[in-house]
């Protein structure tokens, strides 16, 4: 049976088990038998009124923490769920690569960072540090002051990661979203901006949103061919997006024009450079993003060929 993994990344100080604190006392226990596993001990205790469907297993080093030993208390102790409060000075590749057994699943990783802290541990552990932020589906930056989230929000977070979902956590208590609607996903310097594959999605929505950004731009992806029966002689190569399940999956198309088009037949794999524009069509019912190509060529079915967000 497949057991869910919840990881809580970050470094000493940067609230992990208060979060962790935070979910238990919100029931996140309540139902299901959980394990979880302290691989690093700070400051805060864990609530023990919230520890009834709970077990905790402390992990002292990080050659302590193997696959077979997960195992071990998989069979001792049958967790339905699994949380784990992860060692900030662990790299995450050896955890994902060689150490959660094959039924452990990945659920959700969230980040959390002490604000006040973040430059230093970016500048002097540079590494550690990026590879939780780009890994984590939730990122927290914890004890904001007015200073702290302007800085935050200059460093445009977004195009170091840009699905997760990322809040400021402030020092009066509040809490806030880090995005503002200013904030761009991509480098906007670029002389071509490239749009990964597993990208296509963040940036759909945001050239739909911000298409004026995108105005006279030059981007390059991976898409395949879509000839619009709505619509005839408009093409709008896309991609099929999964939006909330693998039973909810939907086509994202733009309006292309160009020559060689016409040659691809639809569901045909294309790897296209296009000048950006903003114009006025049926399709969009207003202006929308259309694409002028200025080069098209075979292109090749990605790992993933379906996209999310």
């Amino acid at each position: 049976m497949d057991i869910p993994v919840y990881l809580i990344a970050g470094f000493l100080d940067g609230g992990k088990t208060n979060f962790i604190n935070g979910i238990l006392q919100d029931g996140f226990a309540k139902e299901d038998k959980t394990l979880l596993l302290c691989c690093e001990e700070g400051e805060e205790e864990y609530d023990k009124a919230a520890l009834s469907n709970v077990t905790v297993v402390t992990i002292e080093s990080e050659k302590a923490l193997t696959c077979s030993f997960l195992k071990e208390c998989e069979k001792k102790y049958k967790p339905r769920q699994v949380l784990i409060e992860y060692n900030g000075m662990w790299q995450l590749e050896r955890l994902y690569r060689d150490v959660l057994p094959a039924n452990w699943v990945l659920y959700q990783i969230m980040c959390m960072v002490q604000a006040s802290t973040f430059e230093a541990y970016a500048k002097n552990m540079g590494q550690l540090m990026m590879e939780k932020i780009t890994g984590a589906d939730m990122l927290v930056f914890n004890r904001c002051t007015p200073e702290l989230r302007e800085s935050l929000r200059k460093r445009n977070l977004r195009m170091v990661n840009r699905r997760a979902d990322i809040y400021l956590e402030n020092v009066d208590g509040t809490s806030e979203d880090y995005l503002t609607g200013d904030e761009c996903p991509f480098d906007m310097t670029q002389e071509v901006i490239d749009i990964p594959d597993e990208d296509f999605g963040v940036w759909y929505v945001d050239v739909m949103d911000h298409p004026d950004r995108y105005r006279g731009k030059l981007v390059h992806m991976m898409v395949v061919m879509c000839h619009s029966s709505q619509y005839p002689g408009i093409d709008c190569p896309g991609r099929f997006a999964m939006v909330c399940c693998d039973k909810d999956v939907t086509f994202l198309g733009l309006i292309a024009r160009g020559e060689g088009l016409d040659r691809f037949k639809n569901h045909d794999w294309m790897e296209i450079t296009a000048k950006m524009d903003v114009e006025e069509h049926p399709a969009y019912k207003g202006p929308g993003p259309v694409m002028h190509i200025v080069s098209v060529a075979d292109g090749k079915k990605p790992r993933q060929e379906i996209v999310s967000f």
